[in-house]
């Protein structure tokens, strides 16, 4: 198998691979976090209300979650539909500043045609799909599922189960990326193997 330089990958014991989008296969969760500040403060929410720092910690969760957890957290009465529009119409608007992580898809592009490939990911449907797009990634990919397409989002491991079935292997044959707490825990609460993505290759400090 080729070697990559930041990614522990196992030699063997998998029959198909299952990435992460956001801050996996694409560095997007600068942009991300500039589109949650946009959206909450044009709705009004306090300054502050949601940092950085926990911003990363949450990543992969979906949007209209977080939001109800801000809401819990901080005694607000934010409107998770208005807010999870805004900030995906804020994302799509400055998509130019996401990249691709190279060294995750170079070991995807390493694999296509070897095994099946799927994405298992927080983000919606549109959003996803426009990333996909946007990179030119999309052709690499047996099958994607997002967080419209299952009840629970991370870190419940309804999407890399829906992923694995759509891909046709057991979960414990498959292998995933992440590089999110709660995307971590899906994947292992679902039974697969899993290979922690590193910041300094998501480009975060």
């Amino acid at each position: 198998m080729e070697q990559f330089t930041s990614l522990e990958i196992p030699e063997s014991g998998y029959s198909a691979v299952i990435f992460d989008l956001d801050g996996t296969l694409v560095d997007s969760m600068p942009a991300h976090f500039a589109a949650w500040c946009e959206a909450l403060s044009a709705n009004g929410a306090p300054k502050d209300v949601f940092p950085e720092d926990v911003f990363y910690s949450m990543g992969g969760r979906p949007t209209k979650d977080i939001v109800a957890e801000l809401n819990g957290e901080f005694n607000l009465s934010l409107d998770p539909e208005v807010i999870s529009s805004a900030k995906r119409k804020a994302f799509l608007q400055g998509l130019g500043k996401v990249k691709l992580n190279e060294e995750v898809i170079a070991f995807a592009r390493s694999l296509r045609g070897k095994m099946p490939l799927g994405i298992a990911t927080g983000g919606s449907r549109e959003v996803v799909e426009a990333t996909l797009k946007q990179l030119e990634i999309g052709d690499l990919f047996d099958e994607v599922v997002t967080a419209d397409d299952v009840v629970c989002g991370k870190p419940a491991p309804d999407v890399f189960l829906e992923a694995a079935d759509k891909l046709e292997v057991e979960p414990e044959q498959c292998l995933v990326l992440e590089d999110a707490a709660p995307g971590i825990m899906a994947a292992q609460t679902a039974g697969m193997t899993v290979v922690r993505v590193p910041a300094p290759l998501c480009l975060v400090d």
